[in-house]
């Protein structure tokens, strides 16, 4: 197992995020919802966002708000499935940590 608590904890988070929302979600809401557990800029955000959609993991579509496009970002399958992944990944994680905190 091989977690990488930087990119790796990223992608998970964000993947969390959005696949929590049925439609989809727009960028600065997921800003805002990963900022409740990591420290992180917009311009942090994006990139993280185009590599996941470029790696199929998120669609994106467009639609009107306020008199702009406002773009939205939805999990697609394979984006469940690496986040299942994350998910036991951090589950064995913890587990070791607790070992070797708590014995």
């Amino acid at each position: 197992m091989a977690i990488n608590t930087t990119a790796g904890l990223l992608d998970a988070i964000v993947l969390a995020v959005v696949g929590r929302e049925e439609t989809g979600t727009y960028g600065y809401k997921i800003t805002q919802e990963v900022r409740t557990v990591l420290d992180l800029s917009e311009s942090t955000l994006y990139p993280v966002l185009r590599r996941l959609q470029k790696e199929a993991c998120l669609d994106t579509y467009d639609r009107a708000f306020a008199g702009r496009n406002r773009r939205y970002y939805s999990i697609t399958e394979k984006g469940c499935e690496q986040l299942e992944t994350y998910r036991r990944e951090w589950t064995e994680y913890k587990a070791k940590i607790d070992n070797v905190l708590f014995g």
